[in-house]
């Protein structure tokens, strides 16, 4: 029975084998839990506007003149081509209310006193229908002060187209040195709000009806059959608030003009013959 301590003996020694083998594994430490980190919620920013809307401005509006180029009709050769070299078809003048000279290829009206007003005619040719062009040029002007061009005129009565240094433009019929009223003053672009500045003026004229002009833009027509025959000529008024203004003229070309405005056709109408009434 020797055999049996041996065995005790292997099993003891194989039991102590193993607890130190089991002592010599390192205790692996299980990590401990981190408690979550609570996020913080983002609040939402502000958009930002990189074009912010603005409030817009009324527009103003302006009225501008038609650029079409018709309107003249019936145009034909030339009747009167003045470069103002010399001054023997004008009347000129001078006195202490102002003056009026040709010299340097222009013709100059200047004023000297408040609501004067200051005219030269041309003394041929005596013209009824034409187209006239002629440039000015504003040396002295402001406000109501108003010059341009007379035409059908004669030492006592004209048709006057004025220009004012207030930016309007307008129609009068001159009798001596009253103004009547044929178009009222509209403003334009056309005309020259003071001096200095030039301005090209236009008049078309057939029988009754006158067509307008500024810098070769169409402004108003108008009809009047007051004045039938007359020359050319040239003015200019001061303002009864003005004391002096000074206005020059140049290159004058008058055209004829052979036209026949339209006339609406008369139409019939059929008067209805009377029905009889039956008494009940």
């Amino acid at each position: 029975m020797e055999s049996t301590p041996r065995l005790t003996s292997i099993l003891i020694l194989t039991i102590i084998i193993f607890i130190t083998l089991s002592a010599c594994v390192p205790t692996q430490t299980l990590p401990t839990p981190v408690p979550a980190t609570p996020t913080a919620t983002v609040a939402p920013s502000a958009t930002v506007q990189w074009f912010p809307a603005t409030s817009t401005a009324t527009p103003r509006l302006v009225q501008v003149s038609t650029a079409t180029p018709v309107q003249m009709p019936g145009i034909g050769g030339s009747l009167v081509i003045d470069d103002f070299s010399s001054g023997s078809a004008w009347n000129t003048s001078t006195s202490d209310q102002g003056n009026v000279s040709v010299s340097r290829n222009r013709i100059t009206i200047a004023a000297k006193e408040p609501d004067i007003y200051i005219f030269s005619l041309r003394n041929e040719p005596l013209i009824t229908d034409f187209y006239a062009e002629i440039n000015a040029h504003l040396a002295l002007c402001k406000g109501n002060d108003s010059y341009g061009l007379l035409f059908r005129a004669n030492n006592n009565a004209s048709y006057r187209y004025a220009l004012s240094c207030n930016g309007t433009v307008r129609l009068e019929r001159m009798s001596v040195s009253r103004a009547r009223p044929i178009h009222e003053a509209i403003y334009s672009g056309d005309v020259p709000p003071g001096s200095p500045g030039d301005v090209h003026l236009g008049v078309w004229v057939a029988g009754s009806e006158m067509r307008f002009f500024l810098n070769g833009r169409h402004q108003f027509t108008a009809t009047d059959v007051n004045l039938g025959i007359g020359t050319i000529g040239v003015f200019a008024q001061t303002a009864p608030e003005n004391m002096a203004m000074t206005v020059t003229f140049s290159n004058l070309n008058v055209q004829s003009v052979v036209y026949v405005s339209p006339t609406p056709t008369p139409t019939m109408t059929k008067t209805p013959a009377p029905t009889s009434t039956r008494a009940p």
